[in-house]
């Protein structure tokens, strides 16, 4: 089976992948089990080089592996570069503190001596997402080969020339060849390989179906994994809060990625007293978002990843307006080569629209108009999803009761939701399980063992 990377501003196809027999992911499993044995008596320090050498290799080659990101998922090159440089911080902060979070912690018991261990588990399967490829990639990876797993990645099929340079860095850096491999399978695939006795957990990051997928054979098999799955995170402005700010941060906060991010604001949830000018300002924002080429640097949206995508964005955009909501500006798709739209803002969307529930990857944002901070918050948790959200205000009483009753992964005051290494990060509800980055990130492929010593 042949495995298609194509450029979604134009439509051609880049390059073409043979699919891996069942015969050489079984191989590459082995491998990856030896390597678990062999990394286990790496010292943390000889870790600690190798992993420096993979933020390095990221930085220097950034502009190099941005072009490759921008031309399979059709992400602007400024921000492919961006999201490089993220992942190479990622990885040097858990090259730095990983001796820290996997320290043995002492705990005072009857025994002579007793404590909490943290013990690697083996080879880890990471499925993963198209919209970040390399960030996605290395917020998991870095942790868990820090702490002495090994890596087999089952990357989205369009970006499977990111996920072989990915795997060509780790090699590059230090670790040998079976710590990070890439698995270039469909996912047809991906239960055998989560089945095979020596993938010992799994991690995801994509869509609910998938997640249940995973979770339910993992189930089965009595294997841990961490999901980190859709959301539809809500943006609260409320009548302190500095509007220019906020409407210039929220357009970010939707467009970013050009749209296509689990945790961009999605619902835009205001107060009454401010609802109109603050819309006013956000149409504005909208409007000037310059559309086209990904490589230029001056462009801000590029195309929705490939056409499939963009049939599914506009035919939730019809529903939604089938049922009464109301078109702000944009919305539509353009005309020509590849898979562009005009990023757009819809209000009054009754609970009939499918995107008062579902997710809406593309950048369009729903708003919404409420009376008071207990309004925005019901609203805000009327929701099947829970990854982030951002509550704009000055009031500390509204701030508190938001970061109380939110039901979300995260609550960001005055900032728009974002993914830090030395924060943790991850989901309620339909949203997911688990978290990614920080201690937590590291810890949660780990067996935390119990040490009791009596003589």
């Amino acid at each position: 089976m042949s495995i298609v990377s194509r450029n979604p501003s134009t439509g051609e196809i880049i390059k073409q992948f043979e699919s891996y027999s069942d015969e050489f992911v079984d191989g590459l499993i082995s491998n990856s089990y030896f390597s678990y044995k062999e990394l286990k008596k790496f010292s943390i320090n000889r870790r600690t080089k190798c992993m420096m050498a993979v933020a390095n290799i990221l930085n220097e080659e950034s502009e190099k592996l941005g072009k490759i990101l921008t031309q399979e998922m059709g992400k602007t090159h400024k921000s492919a570069i961006a999201e490089i440089k993220k992942s190479a911080l990622g990885a040097e902060h858990y090259a730095v503190t990983a001796k820290d979070y996997m320290a043995d912690e002492i705990i005072k018991t009857n025994a002579l001596k007793s404590y909490r261990s943290y013990q690697p588990l083996g080879p880890i399967l990471a499925v993963m997402p198209w919209n970040y490829p390399v960030w996605q990639v290395i917020r998991f990876a870095a942790p868990a080969i820090m702490a002495g797993n090994t890596v087999l990645l089952k990357h989205a099929s369009n970006v499977t020339q990111c996920a072989l340079y990915l795997e060509d860095i780790f090699k590059r850096a230090g670790f040998h060849d079976g710590v990070f491999q890439t698995l270039i399978i469909s996912n047809s695939k991906v239960e055998r390989v989560l089945r095979n006795e020596n993938v010992r957990a799994a991690t995801l990051t994509g869509s609910e179906i998938a997640g249940s997928s995973v979770a339910a054979i993992c189930g089965q098999e009595i294997k841990p994994t961490v999901l980190e799955l859709g959301g539809s995170d809500a943006f609260i402005v409320m009548p302190s809060a500095d509007l220019e700010k906020s409407a210039a941060v929220g357009t970010i906060a939707r467009t970013q990625n050009n749209g296509q991010s689990c945790i961009a604001a999605k619902r835009f949830i205001v107060h009454a007293e401010i609802y109109e000018a603050f819309k006013e300002k956000l149409i504005k924002n909208f409007n000037s978002l310059k559309i086209g080429d990904p490589m230029n640097s001056e462009t801000d949206i590029g195309p929705l990843v490939n056409p499939s995508s963009l049939k599914e964005v506009l035919d939730q955009v019809k529903d939604a307006l089938d049922c009464g909501a109301q078109l702000l500006c944009g919305c539509k798709a353009i005309e020509g080569p590849g898979c562009f739209l005009q990023p757009g803002i819809i209000e009054k969307i009754p609970m009939s629209a499918r995107i008062y529930r579902e997710e809406i990857f593309a950048p369009i944002a729903g708003l919404y108009k409420v009376k008071s901070i207990q309004e925005a918050i019901e609203l805000a948790n009327d929701s099947p999803f829970g990854l982030g959200s951002s509550v704009w205000t000055a009031d500390l009483d509204e701030q508190k009761q938001a970061i109380n009753d939110i039901e979300a992964g995260a609550t960001f005051i005055n900032a728009m939701t974002s993914s830090d290494p030395r924060l943790p990060f991850g989901g309620v509800k339909r949203s997911g399980y688990g978290r990614e980055l920080a201690a937590e990130g590291l810890r949660a492929f780990c067996n935390i063992k119990t040490v009791s010593i009596s003589e």
